[in-house]
């Protein structure tokens, strides 16, 4: 049986605006409509942030709230994960939300260069962020944005620090960070199931005109895809993304090119080790 894909719709990050793309989500009642429709178009997994009314981007919980509490209503089963990234807070503030359990939640265990900045993620964060995820129940994402933070995951792993198999994502096409390169992609993939084994699940997002492409490797090669407004606000250069569900109807199409069922939302649980919905 051929392994169905889970489709993850990043919906609106802590960068994208309307001026860039009137489409993008930024109350959250606008999250919530979006991701409505991204689920009904076959996401089963919604990466969310949370911004403050003038599209800053905010880490504050009481939002957080309000927004799964939405998506519980009115995406059933959908799978829950909270972005804890340093773009909307600094320090613990970044996991300030994962006492409301959700899901899963992403983890970057390691720094990098961002365009303009470094992405700090220092080990004592890393660590007190895996701990509350621990504490909460809350599986992590491993955000990869180098090889060597797929051995950090591997190492905190074996060390405790996260629960069951990690669930590693690679991030490509950031710039000043990891190029879309097809020979690293399949190194990345070899390297997780030489740590993980052959059968750990990986998901590959790929950032602005990468988006696509990476859907295209990660759909082909086994693997599960990222995509939204929060990584790529356009189908083409000439052409504005309308919606969320416009990009995971690509994701679709792809799938079905490629013979893949796309993942309902029990299936994405039971291939994540993740707990039936409630």
């Amino acid at each position: 049986m051929t392994k169905p894909c889970i489709i993850c719709v990043a919906i609106t990050g802590s960068l994208p605006k309307k001026e860039n793309n009137p489409a993008v989500p930024i109350t959250v009642s606008e999250q919530v409509e979006s991701t409505q429709e991204a689920f009904e178009a076959g996401a089963t997994i919604c990466h969310a942030h949370v911004r403050n009314d003038d599209e800053t981007p905010s880490s504050d919980p009481e939002k957080f709230a309000r927004l799964k509490e939405g998506l519980e209503k009115h995406c059933p089963g959908m799978i829950v994960q909270f972005s804890t990234g340093g773009r909307s807070g600094a320090g613990q503030a970044r996991g300030g939300m994962l006492p409301l359990a959700p899901d899963m939640a992403s983890l970057s265990v390691g720094s990098n260069n961002f365009p303009t900045r470094v992405y700090e993620n220092p080990p004592d964060l890393v660590d007190w962020l895996a701990s509350e995820m621990l504490t909460h129940g809350v599986k992590p994402e491993i955000e990869a944005f180098d090889l060597s933070h797929i051995f950090q995951a591997a190492k905190m792993a074996e060390a405790g620090k996260l629960a069951g198999t990690p669930y590693v994502q690679f991030v490509m096409g950031v710039k000043n960070a990891m190029p879309a390169d097809r020979e690293v992609f399949e190194f990345y993939i070899h390297t997780v199931k030489r740590l993980f084994g052959d059968d750990a699940p990986w998901c590959a997002a790929g950032i602005g005109a990468n988006q696509y492409l990476i859907n295209q490797w990660s759909v082909e090669l086994g693997g599960h895809a990222r995509t939204g407004l929060e990584d790529n606000v356009r189908l083409d250069r000439d052409t504005l993304a309308p919606s969320n569900a416009a990009l995971v109807s690509r994701v679709v199409e792809l799938c079905d090119k490629a013979g893949r069922p796309v993942a309902t939302p029990a299936q994405a649980r039971e291939l994540l080790g993740l707990k039936p919905a409630a």
